[in-house]
């Protein structure tokens, strides 16, 4: 038979244990000290796109835009009842320039943040002067933006790089807008009696269908990526897609080299204004013997194209961006801003 002593004796100390953990924990409870809790995800942020640029209808905008463009806790909508309750509302300016779209002023909720939107140079916008103390941020290609957005960007890349296409042209251009008081056009003028270039595009009666565009330029050995307008920073989709991606040499014709270097290699493009006439250019061209040739192209081995033509990536950076957004910021002179 068992000796019920030593179970007494074992009980008590359960008891004494006991009371010991829960002196323990009200002592802590004393100091303000609680369990740790998981602290709770942040909601998404709704970015509403009062108009959707140069278009009628809006693409379909699901849940998960933005997390397929590596940004979570983001969502765009285009839906209008949602101004009082968005985090941001994005204006695209063509929209606004061309009246398509009016700005709802009376109906802006106090202290919410307004994003001026425009991929286009000064020169293609018009209408800024109306515009000053509205707009808190601004997404553009310009590198001072709230909200930097380039056309394109060059990122490190592992592995081989791309074979060359096989070359049978000298220099290929694409244009749909040929202005002769454009200072691409005059270029053109000038070089075309001294370099051979064949031209695309609806401009010259030659258009060229979206996926047609890069397998048509990538036989020549230069493309001419000639902005419609030289500015800040500007610099399109011509240098990125046309010429890069494309796997041809870009022969530029927009900011200074000092901005082309920012994004690119010195060793990538040839810029126009490193010559003293147009002669001396063509001349440097039509002369490059191919070992000179492929040395344009030894970013290659590191590094590949990136383009950013798809508006729901640009209004997602919007979020990205957001928590370092200075909440205090307006553009009381947007237009001065712009044109600088």
């Amino acid at each position: 038979m068992l000796d019920a002593a030593p179970l007494r004796g074992v009980g008590h100390l359960g008891v004494l244990a006991g009371a010991a953990l829960l002196s323990t924990l009200w002592f802590l409870w004393q100091l303000g000290w609680a369990p740790a809790r998981v602290p709770a995800a942040p909601p998404a942020l709704t970015v509403l796109v009062w108009h959707w640029p140069f278009a009628d209808q809006p693409p379909e905008l699901s849940s998960d835009t933005c997390v397929r463009y590596g940004v979570p806790r983001c969502r765009l909508s285009t839906n209008r009842s949602l101004l009082a309750s968005a985090d941001v509302v994005v204006f695209h300016h063509r929209e606004l320039q061309s009246r398509r779209a009016r700005l709802p002023l009376a109906e802006r909720p106090p202290g919410q943040p307004w994003v001026w939107a425009s991929m286009e140079s000064p020169s293609h916008t018009r209408g800024l002067g109306r515009l000053g103390g509205v707009f808190n941020w601004v997404l553009s290609y310009r590198r001072d933006s709230d909200i930097f957005v380039p056309y394109g960007r060059l990122e490190p890349h592992a592995g081989p790089a791309p074979p060359l296409p096989a070359k049978s042209g000298t220099a290929a251009w694409v244009v749909s807008n040929l202005q002769e008081r454009q200072r691409r056009v005059r270029l053109y003028r000038q070089l075309a009696p001294h370099l051979r270039v064949d031209v695309f595009g609806r401009a010259s009666g030659r258009p060229l269908c979206a996926s047609c565009l890069l397998p048509t330029v990538a036989p020549y050995l230069f493309y001419l990526a000639f902005e419609n307008s030289q500015h800040r920073d500007y610099i399109t989709e011509k240098f990125w897609r046309n010429a890069l991606a494309a796997g041809t040499v870009p022969v530029v014709l927009g900011p200074p080299r000092a901005t082309y270097e920012a994004f690119a290699p010195a060793d990538a493009f040839v810029h126009v204004d490193d010559f003293g006439t147009v002669r001396e250019l063509a001349s440097f061209l039509v002369g490059m013997n191919e070992s000179r040739y492929r040395r344009y192209f030894a970013w290659r081995d590191r590094l590949r194209v990136r383009l950013f033509g798809d508006w729901r990536e640009r209004f997602c950076a919007v979020c990205t961006h957001y928590p370092r957004l200075p909440r205090d910021r307006v553009y009381r002179d947007l237009e001065g801003w712009f044109q600088a």
